[in-house]
C-alpha cells in the first residue's frame, strides 16, 4: 500500500501542478484552533500540511516559529495531545499530515511507540530538522517498519552531499532555500538554477523549496524549480496575530497561494 505522499505526488503530476506544503505549529494558541487552521488550509489548496511540535530550542527556527513553539509549550501542549489531534484531523481528510519535529522529543517519547502512534494516528511522514543525515539510522528502521517516510532535507551548504542525500530521499526531499532559519525573506541570494541543477540530477524522488516563501508571487517564482513550495512562517504569522480567529484568514491566505501557482 503506497503512503499518502506518494499518492499525492502522483495525482500532481497527473494534473500538472506543482504541490503546496504549509505548516502550522501544533497548540498554537490552542489544539482546536491547530485543526480548524489545518483543515482550513487543506481545503483551500494545500496538498500537504506540516503540524510542528513545539520544542523549547528549536534551533532551526527563526523568531516567529520559535515564539509560537514558546507559547504551545506554555498552554501545556504533549505529543500525546498532538496525536489525539491528529486523530480528529484525519476524520475529515485523507491528504497527506507529517510531522516537523526535534529528534529528543522523538526520544524521549520512545521511538518504536512514536512510529507505531504515527502510523496508528494517520501520519505519513516526519521532518527532524536536527538530525544529521548519516546519523538517520537512529530512527530509520522505525519508520519504515510502520511506512512512515522520513524527509530528508538538502541546503546549498550541503555540496557534495547533495547527490547522497538526494539519492536515498522518500516521500519528498525538503530542498532549504539559503542558509539560516525559517522566516519570511525578501529576497534570496541563493543560486537556484545550481542548487536545482543538481538535485534534479540525483533526485529520485519530488523535491520541494522551503524556508523564506512568503506570499503568492515567491510561491509561484519558486515553484518553477522544484515539485512543489513550503510556507510555514507566514501561516504562522497570522495564527499570532489572529488567535481563534485565524483559521479562516490561514484558508485565504493559502487560497491566494495555491491560485498564483496555478496560474
Amino acid at each position: 500500500m503506497k503512503n499518502r505522499i506518494e499518492l499525492c505526488f502522483e495525482n500532481l503530476e497527473k494534473q500538472g501542478k506543482k504541490a503546496l506544503i504549509t505548516f502550522v505549529t501544533a497548540g498554537d494558541p490552542d489544539l482546536d484552533t491547530t485543526e480548524k487552521v489545518v483543515i482550513e488550509m487543506l481545503e483551500n489548496g494545500a496538498d500537504i500540511v506540516e503540524i510542528g511540535v513545539p520544542f523549547s530550542d528549536p534551533i532551526a527556527e527563526g523568531p516567529t516559529i520559535q515564539k509560537a513553539s514558546l507559547r504551545s509549550l506554555k498552554n501545556g501542549t504533549t505529543l500525546d495531545k498532538i496525536f489525539e489531534c491528529v486523530e480528529k484531523i484525519r476524520m475529515k481528510t485523507d491528504k497527506p499530515l507529517v510531522l516537523m519535529m526535534y529528534l529528543n522529543t522523538i526520544f524521549r517519547y520512545g521511538t518504536e511507540k512514536f512510529f507505531a502512534l504515527c502510523k496508528q494516528k494517520g501520519i505519513d511522514g516526519v521532518i527532524v530538522p536536527d538530525m544529521p543525515f548519516e546519523e538517520r539510522d537512529e530512527i530509520l528502521e522505525y519508520a519504515e517498519n510502520n511506512g512512515i517516510f522520513n524527509i530528508n532535507l538538502v541546503a546549498p551548504t550541503s555540496h557534495d552531499r547533495i547527490k547522497m542525500i538526494a539519492r536515498e530521499s522518500k516521500g519528498f526531499l525538503y530542498c532549504v532555500s539559503s542558509t539560516g532559519v525559517t522566516g519570511t525573506r525578501k529576497e534570496f541570494k541563493t543560486d537556484f538554477d545550481e542548487f536545482f541543477g543538481t538535485i534534479k540530477k540525483y533526485a529520485v524522488c519530488p523535491y520541494c523549496v522551503g524556508f523564506g516563501i512568503s506570499g503568492p508571487e515567491q510561491a509561484k517564482k519558486m515553484s518553477a524549480y522544484c515539485s512543489g513550495v513550503i510556507v510555514g512562517s507566514a501561516i504562522v504569522s497570522i495564527v499570532e496575530e489572529y488567535g481563534a480567529d485565524s483559521p479562516l484568514k490561514a484558508g485565504k491566505f493559502v487560497k491566494t497561494l495555491r491560485d498564483a501557482m496555478d496560474c
